[in-house]
């Protein structure tokens, strides 16, 4: 469950950062008063520690059952 949530997190950060490249336009800073407010800081720390998350999902090993999709 929390890999999915990290992913998820990581997944909206990633869309953030395509809207700051491609339109110049940062959606946590305009929803949540700039980005010096104390909600969107915490917001991309929060992101940015999904990510670090993420990471880890790179080096675990699969297990069968998740590999063939079988449901126990």
């Amino acid at each position: 469950m929390l890999d999915r949530i990290a992913l998820i997190l990581a997944i909206i950060g990633g869309l953030n950062w395509g809207s700051i490249g491609l339109f110049r336009f940062d959606i946590v800073a305009w929803l949540f008063g700039g980005q010096d407010a104390l909600v969107s800081r915490i917001i991309y720390t929060v992101v940015a520690l999904s990510a670090v998350w993420c990471i880890s999902l790179l080096f675990r090993e699969r297990e069968p059952e998740e590999i063939t999709g079988e449901v126990r």
